[in-house]
């Protein structure tokens, strides 16, 4: 019998509602029972919101985690996870209770109407770079050919991000 392969995967979490902490580490429980037990994970950081930025301050913070799921049964299963800790999708950059972004699936690079990794703005938000670069600040973006690091010193995104 051979063992299943898994993929070094890398989840975002944000919450800016509710009691952030204890979603966060309600996430982190389900992750760790549906998906993988997570490997490494950041510091956890409040963030200005990005995108709507009228709305209350998020708690951000990234887990690695090696999955054998492949990658459009890993978004169910987060998906799944958003949604039975009170995610409701109806506006675009809404305050919520959880979020949870597929960032990078191994160096994978997929493109669908319903998932593209690396996830698509990585490299705009300070939010999402700063607590990578704590866990993989030599991880290479399989797109843009530079290191987390390298991002986040070269990002724009000036909003602030302050480890908890």
């Amino acid at each position: 019998m051979s063992a299943s392969v898994t993929t070094d995967t890398y989840l975002l979490l944000g919450t800016n509602m509710g009691d952030r902490l204890a979603l966060l580490k309600q996430a982190l429980e389900e992750i760790t029972e549906q998906v993988a037990p997570y490997t490494r994970i950041s510091s956890i950081y409040e963030t200005a919101a990005w995108g709507n930025v009228n709305q209350p301050q998020y708690l951000n913070q990234v887990v690695q985690v090696s999955t054998s799921l492949p990658p459009s049964a890993l978004l169910e299963k987060t998906q799944a996870i958003e949604k039975k800790l009170g995610r409701k999708r109806l506006v675009k950059w809404e305050a919520r209770f959880i979020d949870i972004d597929i960032l990078f699936y191994g160096a994978q690079i997929i493109d669908t109407p319903d998932l593209q990794i690396p996830h698509p703005h990585i490299a705009e938000r300070n939010f999402t770079l700063t607590p990578l670069a704590e866990i993989a600040p030599m991880l290479v973006h399989p797109t843009l050919k530079k290191t987390v690091t390298e991002l986040l010193h070269q990002t724009t995104d000036r909003l602030p991000v302050h480890r908890l």
